[in-house]
């Protein structure tokens, strides 16, 4: 006669969970000690998997292990906003229909609030976008101190004062990162210069390094707690910075302790030896759509891909180095795309709309009211509006910069809206800039073709003033002169 054994399911519960306990791997379990989880990780993989991780596998991300369960880790353009999704190896869009984003006021602006209660609105913010669109690393802020006011990137940075950009950085990190995002601050350092970005090579005394142009870097890591950092395409002192051993080794990691990943800018990355040897940990963009070896994949060809794998296998460069980089890459994965407490996130809200309304309200700089023209009375007849910038849309093209947005509201839009029908709202071209209205597939719609010369414009914004009252004027360089590498 068969003996029948019958367990309760409490039993079988515990005996199987505690099974699985047993069996589970640290790494995977999110109580753990965020560097127990990585050693334990780091210990389960093969060579070939560490120098994986080191390097791009897309456009904008990198790889995991997929046998170990560890994900590959995305990336997306900021800071103003969530760039739209691009092909897997090509900056043209996907063609997606819903990845459209609000675009909030340019860092220029916001750190012309002169508000850290506005920087953590506009971290959390475009943090809750970020993690809605599953991105696990945002590639911003910048907060490169101005040289020049031909700097196509300055309306991208927070201002020329460090003590003001280090201020202002803080909140925004902070925001960020507690929507399980990690902010990437950048372009460390010294890139302050754009049209021979790649060419130019920095040299200046320690106590300008470190009082002018350090600063904000600074506080983004030691008070901010930023979890990446993104290397500048410039040189300092000989060597560019995406691997330069004074910036990265000496300052960054061990000066200020910084326990996050060092990213290449796209294509910043020049040489093998000094990615393994001078800080680096994770390379993008070093061939622009990752087909063109031939032999192979180019992203297997990138400077700490298959060439650091001979390195190692021939014996010429050791695996220490190699260890840091990926328990740094495996630290952000953690923190970002294997953190389960993260937020959910929210895209294109009525809270985010408004966020960027109020932000850009507080950016407002008022110079001079001598006569006491501003605010313009409602009871005004007639309000002329002036320029090309008061229609044309912004938020398309400026590098990577270029958003997608439902709907940019112009300031003429903003002026009739205001007015509603008090006062009759004038527009006159005066001038015509850059009329393109298209940036890697995302296009505006909007015709801005004139043919009309430079005197006849002039002409209609002349007689167009005489009707008016009040006459505002929207000047200032056309976007397309104030943009990345120009």
């Amino acid at each position: 006669m068969k003996k029948i054994v019958i367990l309760s399911a409490a039993v079988l519960f515990s005996t199987v969970c505690f099974a699985q306990k047993k069996a589970t791997p640290v790494y995977l379990d999110p109580n753990a000690p965020v560097e127990e989880r990585v050693e334990d990780a780091l210990s389960r993989m093969t060579l070939e998997e560490k120098v994986g991780m080191t390097t791009a596998q897309s456009k904008f991300s990198s790889r995991g292990v997929p046998r170990l369960g560890i994900p590959e880790v995305w990336h997306t353009d900021g800071p103003h906003g969530i760039r739209p999704e691009v092909l897997w190896d090509e900056w043209d869009q996907a063609g997606w229909t819903n990845d459209s984003c609000t675009a909030f006021p340019a860092l220029i602006n916001l750190a012309a609030t002169w508000d850290k209660e506005m920087s953590h609105l506009y971290g959390v913010s475009i943090g809750e976008e970020a993690r809605y669109r599953e991105k696990d690393i945002l590639l911003g802020p910048g907060v490169n101190i101005y040289r020049t006011p031909y700097c196509g990137r300055n309306f991208e940075y927070m201002g020329e004062d460090p003590y003001l950009a280090s201020e202002m950085v803080v909140p925004y990190v902070q925001g960020v990162q507690r929507q399980g995002v990690a902010a990437c601050v950048k372009h460390y350092a010294l890139n302050n210069e754009e049209l021979y970005r790649h060419q130019v090579d920095v040299d200046l005394s320690d106590r300008a390094l470190y009082e002018i142009y350090l600063p904000a870097f600074k506080a983004a890591v030691t008070r901010g707690g930023a979890w990446s950092i993104m290397g500048s395409y410039n040189k300092y002192r000989g060597t560019y910075a995406c691997h330069n051993d004074r910036l990265l080794n000496q300052i960054l990691k061990s000066e200020w302790g910084f326990d996050g990943v060092v990213v290449s800018d796209w294509g910043g990355t020049h040489s093998t030896i000094e990615a393994i040897r001078n800080g680096l940990d994770l390379e993008f963009g070093s061939w622009t759509d990752g087909l063109r070896e031939g032999a192979s994949n180019a992203y297997d060809m990138y400077y700490m891909a298959m060439p650091y794998l001979e390195l190692i296998e021939r014996g010429e460069v050791g695996t220490e180095e190699l260890d840091d980089k990926v328990r740094r890459v495996l630290r952000i994965t953690f923190r970002t795309a294997m953190n389960p407490y993260k937020p959910y996130g929210a895209m294109c809200s009525e809270a985010h709309t408004e966020a960027a309304r109020r932000i850009g309200e507080e950016g407002i700089v008022l110079l001079k009211n001598e006569r006491n023209n501003l605010p313009i009375a409602t009871d005004a007849k007639r309000i002329l509006v002036v320029g090309e910038n008061a229609v044309k849309m912004m938020t398309v093209g400026g590098g990577s910069s270029s958003l997608k947005v439902k709907h940019e509201c112009s300031p003429l839009e903003g002026i009739e809206r205001y007015y509603n029908g008090k006062a009759e709202v004038i527009w006159a071209r005066g001038y015509v800039g850059d009329i393109t209205g298209d940036y890697n597939g995302v296009v505006t719609g909007q015709n801005l073709a004139d043919d009309r010369s430079k005197e006849e414009l002039i002409a209609e914004a002349v007689e167009a003033a005489k009707r008016c009252g009040r006459a505002l004027i929207f000047a200032g360089m056309p976007e397309y002169f104030e943009t990345e590498g120009r």
